[in-house]
C-alpha cells in the first residue's frame, strides 16, 4: 500500500487560487470511460500535469494533489487505472478503501495505461492550449509508468515519479529521450534503491536527462503531510517537480 487511507499530500512551496476542481469521466480512444479529477489555477498554467496513481487508483489522496499542482500554477489531470475492468468510481467519484485493486492492477496494460493517459493530456490541451506542455507525475505504479514515458511516444514534455520499479519501466528505459525526475525512498522496502539508480544511468546512457534523488532513510510513502520527519525531503521533492515542470515550460 501507497499510503494510507486518510493520507494527504504536502503542500507545494508556492500558492495560488484554484479556480476549479472536481471529477469527471474522460474518454480513451478505444472507448472506455474513466474516472479522472480536474484542478485548474486562477490563472494562466503554463504546464499541465498527468497524475498516475498508485495501485489504488483514483484515491481521495490524488484529488487533492490535483488541486496542491493547481495552486502550484499548473493545471491537473489526476486518472483512474480501472474503467476496462472496474466502471468509472462509484458517487464519490474516487476508489474507496474497500476497493479490491489485488484483482484489477494485473488486467491493466502498458497499451491501455498509454491510452488513458493520451486521453488526460488531450483534456488538458482541450482546456488549456493545444500547445501547453505536459507532464506525467506517478506514485509506486504509477511512477513506473510515469518514468516509462521517458522513452514513449506520447505528446509529453517529461516525466516524474516516486517509489517506481524499473521492471515495469522495461526496454523503454534504453529509449529515453524526455527529462525525467527520479525520486527515490531510501529505505523504500518495496523496490532496492540501487535498481532505481542503475536505471538512472540506463536512461542517462539512452540521452534522457535524468535528475535522480534519494532521500536516505525516507520509507516508501513519504511524499505525505503527516510525515513530519520527512518535511524536508517532501519540500525537496515539490522543488525537483516544480523546476522540471519550469523547465519544459521555458522550452516550449
Amino acid at each position: 500500500m501507497c499510503h494510507d487511507h486518510d493520507s494527504r499530500p504536502p503542500a507545494p512551496p508556492r500558492t495560488g487560487d484554484v479556480a476549479e476542481r472536481g471529477v469527471l469521466t474522460l474518454t480513451s480512444a478505444d472507448g472506455t470511460d474513466f474516472s479522472a479529477a480536474f484542478a485548474a489555477p486562477a490563472g494562466n498554467a503554463r504546464v499541465g500535469v498527468v497524475i498516475l496513481p498508485d495501485i489504488r487508483g483514483l484515491h481521495p489522496y490524488y484529488v487533492a494533489l490535483a488541486e496542491r499542482f493547481a495552486e502550484a500554477g499548473t493545471a491537473a489531470v489526476a486518472i483512474d487505472w480501472f474503467g476496462r475492468t472496474a466502471g468509472v468510481c462509484g458517487e464519490t467519484g474516487t476508489r474507496g478503501e474497500d476497493f479490491e485493486w489485488q484483482a484489477h492492477i494485473p488486467q491493466t496494460t502498458p497499451e491501455s495505461i498509454d491510452a488513458d493517459i493520451s486521453a488526460a493530456v488531450g483534456y488538458l490541451h482541450g482546456r488549456t492550449s493545444a500547445d501547453l506542455p505536459v507532464i506525467t507525475v506517478g506514485f509506486c505504479f504509477g511512477g513506473s509508468h510515469a518514468w516509462r514515458q521517458s522513452g514513449g511516444e506520447l505528446d509529453l514534455a517529461g516525466c516524474a515519479g516516486f517509489y517506481g520499479r524499473p521492471s515495469l519501466v522495461g526496454d523503454a528505459a534504453s529509449r529515453a529521450h524526455l527529462p525525467t525526475v527520479m525520486l527515490i525512498a531510501g529505505a523504500d522496502k518495496a523496490t532496492p534503491v540501487a535498481d532505481q539508480l542503475a536505471l538512472a544511468e540506463t536512461m542517462r546512457g539512452a540521452g534522457a536527462e535524468v535528475d535522480a534523488v534519494v532521500y536516505d532513510g525516507a520509507p516508501h510513502s513519504f511524499f505525505d503531510r503527516a510525515f513530519g520527519d520527512w518535511q524536508e525531503a517532501c519540500a525537496d521533492a515539490w522543488t525537483r517537480i516544480l523546476g522540471l515542470a519550469d523547465r519544459v515550460a521555458a522550452r516550449r
